[in-house]
């Protein structure tokens, strides 16, 4: 007699089931380290050991917070910067209507522009860099 009953639950995984363990021993102090990653990083022990071991040379788990905070604290003094840019633009098209602008004070301004330009440009590429590796 053929039993045509619909199974209740999960559908059987067909492929790469993970179906072998292996256990593993750590000191405190190794347990309590492993336990920070996993509430600081938000992923569970096992996925936290299996990506270290099997993709540590090619996966960097990273800790989003810390990424976030470093981001905000390069914008917060991207921002200064241009602030500072456009006030001494500003001062210096004010001392240009006067002519009593130096041409050698403003060949210096060019000079640092172009340099602060050149840097926003190596960040914007680097952030791209970031961005990418995260998406993988």
């Amino acid at each position: 007699m053929q039993n045509n009953r619909k199974k209740a639950g999960r559908p059987q995984k067909a492929e790469d089931k993970r179906t072998k363990k292996i256990d593993v021993r750590f000191t405190e102090a190794e347990y309590r380290t492993i336990a920070e990653l996993e509430e600081t990083l938000g992923i569970s022990k096992t996925e936290l050991v299996r990506e270290r071991l099997l993709h540590g040379a090619r996966l960097t788990i990273l800790n989003a917070r810390e990424l976030a905070a470093g981001l905000d604290k390069i914008g917060t003094e991207l921002g200064r910067s241009g602030n500072n840019i456009n006030q001494l633009a500003r001062y210096a098209n004010t001392l240009n209507k006067q002519s009593v602008l130096s041409s050698q004070v403003m060949d210096e301004f060019n000079r640092l522009f172009a340099g602060h330009v050149d840097r926003q440009s190596e960040l914007t590429v680097v952030l791209r860099k970031i961005l990418r590796a995260l998406g993988r």
